[in-house]
């Protein structure tokens, strides 16, 4: 019974391995079974499966060296570790490796021989029979390649929790441990290599790309994430296709029409060698050059693309590929294979007459090698009609280094490396295992596993806690993904100068570890563009903005398809292709060109600029004229004239006319606070000193004039001391309302930017706006008070007030301030200080002109007039003049009475004044003696009251030689009319 058992296990196991297994392998025998997953070739003969017979396995074609060198690195890796006396001892590794030609079917085989051997060795029979022939499970499997095969495989191999570690399979998919329960990988996944993929098309500043990507879970998650990348860097794509290695010709055809017509000039391709092979094959039939081929590592050095007959249409391509490892002894393991010597290596036969291309004499017309031949490299290697015949025959002499093949490109050990890791940490998990320390393991109660009866899961546990030092002296463990982070290489392809082959010229590297932004190193020197150029192509789907400009939205369009908008005044842009345009500082404005931003304009009333240069010489030529009239006062001061002006209030009003054109200085200049703060109170306070002289002495005369019987009180009242404290007291309510401004809210420099956008204006912010109005209303104020007694005494003589020039100089005061309001609300800037420079000049030359200039040209140029004879005889008309109409108004009212009483007329007492009623001098005189008389004895005038004339007559000869007239004029004197006229002749000059 026992024997029947293990002979029906023998026949089971014969069938499972015929049923599931393919029948080529790489097989040994060890205390601990790995299995293996390379594709020896690239793909599977199309076959169409009709049915009608007993379906038929598909035939593998198209031999990959490189995939012979990754199973060699496998089994290089075995024997080094069975070699060695620290890493596993007395226990022998074997392995079981198979061909998955780059195809899921394939592969699927393959691990199904995996899981069946290992369900039997689950039954536990080596009790009931010891068979020599039984294979230990297989606990471990180091593949696949292609992340839509490892895919495939992971989703059966996690169904029994046995390890997979990937070379080669980089799809961030993977990733999934609730999905991908027992994989893991030497390689790291997709994630980083999209990111750089983003990053290197942001370094060379495209934006406009196209995306080609294997049908498969490698191409469609890679391009997927490449897609998120570029759209957080503004990477705008044109074109999305999938490709296959399957796809028809009319598919492969559709999309070369969309590659060609695209303006887009880079294109990112995330795909298997095998799978972009038709694509690039119609592209050089069609000799569409100039596009930008950036690889990702699963083409980037692949032997299928990177042939010479290809250069000239994908001669630009930029790669990545993965970090070089050493294997020491490597190079001279593979220069031993042989078909004789490698009896475990299924594969070593036909690796043989692929290389040297002939065929071994003990190989049948139909075997593997020769049917690979027939279906495969008729149209890689061109080399007779499929058959043996065809070949010559092996003599197993040939030397293998004299053949340039990938399988010896050993010089950049890229995935062979991942391979060679794969097994190490495989190793170093089982070294984990034996070396366990009860109490310390990582299973229930700290238990160890048993080596001489590990199990998969077993071994699973340990990879995920594996911490070891390759021979390289990088520490290497699976992150909680079971991935491995790794960095990039950055390749080139050139075309060889020596031989015309393509080679991978390392052009720069990419450090996942470095901080964003400093991940990526490109060496531009390196790089030949479409194999010989050094310049950058341009692959935008717009035009760069030149500095100056910005890039404006076309509607309708991909943000990457723009027009180049100028900045706005006020913003910069310094940079080519700027997405917005920046604003300038606040003292700054933008230049001509908007590349830059220019310190604004300064502007403010300067001294040096033409207006302000007119506006001083006007100041300085009123302080001038001011100052002559002033001189010339001083120097005159015992004149009549000057003596009839009340000269020393005549000395503060020139004094205050001094400090109105000085204070028009104060305008003129960079503001700074200081002068912000004294110019208006000083202009304001100058002119209420003005005003309040020229009220005081108005309003004196017209009230001495007014009054009928002047007193001795009149003269105490009206005396210089309270001219001058009402002068003060005038002025010392402006003083008031300066102070306050000053302490509530006083004025400052303000830089202005909002009047105009390019210029800085410097002014004086007057702090209160009301305090600015109150101090100018009160100055206005006492102008009107002047000017209404200014008119009322209009018609006195001008000797003493000047009515009638007072009254202009108002005038032109009013003038100038009511024009001033609206002239300095609506200007701005400079012209603000300009203004009321005009102004204050404009009321101050005035004032002087109309109060001053009349009496300087009669002091100056008519000094026959500044007499007191002339001053009296003015002084005195008008004193008649007052008496005679008051004598004319009792005469009437006394003719009103003698009339009322009986018709008698009377006169008037005796004096000096004769009156005659519509008749003329019965004794008239000659015109030259009646002048001699009135230039010896004093004046006579006819004053007109429309019913008569009055003929008023005064000497003023001296005393001594007019004894008699004077007391004459003394009688006379008694009357009061004639008392109150002396008194206003002489109230003058005194």
């Amino acid at each position: 019974m026992t024997l029947y058992s293990c002979c029906l296990i023998l026949l089971l196991f014969t069938w499972n391995t015929a049923a599931y297994g393919p029948n080529q392998r790489a097989q040994k025998k060890g205390d601990i079974i790995l299995g293996g997953l390379f594709p020896i070739h690239f793909g599977v003969a199309a076959k169409d499966q009709d049915l009608k017979s007993r379906p038929e396995s598909v035939e593998c074609i198209r031999y990959n060296f490189r995939g012979f060198r990754w199973l060699q690195a496998m089994i290089f890796a075995i024997e080094e570790i069975n070699s060695s006396p620290t890493l596993l001892p007395n226990m022998t590794l074997g392995y079981r490796i198979f061909d998955t030609c780059n195809t899921v079917s394939k592969a699927l085989e393959a691990t199904l021989s995996f899981v069946a051997q290992n369900k039997i060795d689950s039954l536990n029979l080596d009790e009931f029979c010891n068979c020599s022939e039984h294979i230990p499970s297989t606990i471990a499997v180091v593949g696949a390649t292609g992340s839509g095969i490892s895919t495939a495989v992971a989703n059966l191999l996690g169904l029994f929790y046995i390890p997979q570690v990937s070379y080669a399979s980089s799809s961030r998919l993977l990733s999934n441990k609730n999905q991908f329960k027992s994989f893991l990988r030497t390689i790291p996944n997709d994630e980083h290599q999209a990111t750089a993929m983003a990053d290197i098309i942001e370094y060379f500043r495209w934006n406009w790309v196209g995306t080609i990507a294997a049908d498969d879970d490698y191409g469609r998650p890679g391009i997927e994430k490449f897609r998120e990348e570029a759209e957080e860097r503004d990477i705008c794509i044109d074109f999305s296709e999938l490709i296959s290695q399957y796809s028809d010709e009319e598919e492969i055809q559709q999309v070369v029409e969309v590659i060609q017509n695209s303006t887009a000039r880079v294109i990112v391709v995330f795909s298997s060698g095998p799978d972009l092979e038709p694509l690039i094959k119609e592209i050089v039939r069609r000799n569409i050059t100039g596009k930008i081929w950036l690889a990702s590592e699963a083409w980037a050095s692949s032997s299928l693309i990177a042939m010479p007959e290809f250069f000239r249409v994908i001669g630009s391509t930029i790669g990545f590929a993965l970090k070089a490892g050493q294997i020491p002894g490597f190079r001279e393991f593979l220069q031993k294979v042989h078909p004789k010597k490698s009896t475990n290596n299924g594969f070593a036969k036909e690796f043989w007459e692929e290389t040297f291309n002939c065929y071994l004499p003990d190989g049948s017309k139909n075997s593997p090698a020769s049917t690979s031949f027939h279906k495969g490299h008729e149209e890689g290697l061109g080399a007779g009609n499929g058959t043996a015949a065809f070949r010559p025959p092996c003599t197993g002499d040939e030397n293998i280094t004299s053949v340039e093949t990938p399988y010896m490109d050993y010089t950049h050990l890229r995935i062979s490396y991942n391979v060679y890791l794969a097994v190490y940490s495989i190793a170093h998990a089982l070294q984990d295992i034996y070396t366990c320390t009860p109490g310390k393991g990582l299973f229930t109660n700290g238990s160890c596993a048993d080596i001489k009866k590990v199990e998969a899961w077993q071994v699973l546990k340990h990879l995920r806690h594996l911490n070891f030092t390759n021979n390289m002296g990088e520490q290497v463990d699976f992150d909680e993904f079971g991935d491995l982070v790794g960095n990039y290489s950055i390749i080139n392809w050139h075309l060889s100068p020596e031989d015309g082959s393509v080679v991978f010229e390392e052009v720069g590297h990419y450090n996942v570890y470095a901080k964003k932004g400093e991940r990526l190193f490109i060496n531009e020197n390196k790089i030949l563009w479409s194999g010989f150029s050094k310049e950058v192509p341009f692959s935008n789907c717009s035009r760069d903005c030149l500095p100056g400009t910005r890039k404006g939205i076309i509607e309708g369009e991909p943000t990457c398809c723009f027009e180049c908008v100028d900045c706005p005044d006020g913003e910069y842009s310094d940079e080519t292709d700027a997405s917005a345009c920046d604003k300038c500082p606040e003292d700054y404005w933008s230049n001509e060109n908007h590349t830059s931003c220019i310190p604004k304009q300064i502007e403010f009333l300067s001294w040096t600029e033409p207006f302000g240069i007119a506006l001083t010489l006007f100041a300085v030529l009123g302080i001038f004229l001011t100052s002559f009239v002033l001189g010339v006062f001083t120097k005159f001061r015992n004149t009549p004239i000057v003596k009839a002006t009340n000269r020393e209030l005549s000395y503060l009003l020139l004094f205050s006319l001094l400090c109105c054109f000085s204070s028009s200085l104060f305008f003129i200049g960079e503001p700074q606070n200081w002068t912000c703060r004294l110019r208006q109170p000083a202009f304001g306070i100058s002119f209420v000193l003005c005003i309040s002289c020229i009220l005081v002495k108005t309003n004196r005369v017209l009230l001495v004039f007014e009054a009928k019987i002047p007193t001795s009180l009149h003269r105490k009242w009206w005396g210089l001391n309270l001219q001058f404290l009402l002068v003060f007291l005038c002025t010392f309510v402006q003083i008031v309302i300066c102070v306050i401004w000053l302490y509530t809210a006083p004025p400052s420099s303000y830089r202005n930017h909002e009047l105009e956008d390019e210029i800085i204006f410097i002014t004086c912010h007057e702090g209160s706006l009301m305090a600015l109005g109150f101090l100018i209303g009160y100055t206005c104020l006492l102008a009107a008070i002047c000017f209404f007694f200014a008119f009322k005494s209009r018609k006195l003589p001008e000797n003493f007030n000047e009515a009638k020039f007072i009254t202009f100089s108002m005038l032109i005061f009013f003038i100038v301030w009511i024009s001033f309001i609206p002239a300095y609300a609506s200007t701005y800037g400079k012209f603000v200080s300009a203004v009321e420079v005009i102004a204050i000049l404009a009321a101050s030359f005035g004032l002087l002109a109309c109060i001053f200039f009349n009496k300087v040209y009669i002091i100056l140029f008519k000094p026959s007039r500044n007499t007191i004879e002339e001053v009296r005889c003015s002084t005195a008309a008008h004193a008649f003049k007052v008496a005679a109409r008051a004598t004319l108004r009792r005469s009437n009212v006394s003719r009103k009475r003698s009339n009322s009483l009986g018709g008698s007329t009377g006169s008037t007492p005796s004096s000096s004044i004769s009156s005659k009623s519509n008749h003329e001098d019965p004794f008239p005189l000659p015109a030259s003696a009646e002048r001699q008389r009135q230039q010896q004895r004093g004046c006579k005038q006819k004053v007109s009251f429309g019913s008569g004339t009055v003929t008023l007559s005064l000497s003023f000869e001296e005393p001594q030689k007019n004894a008699m007239t004077n007391r004459k004029n003394s009688l006379e004197a008694q009357n009061s009319d004639d008392s109150l006229m002396r008194h206003r002749a002489l109230l003058p000059l005194q």
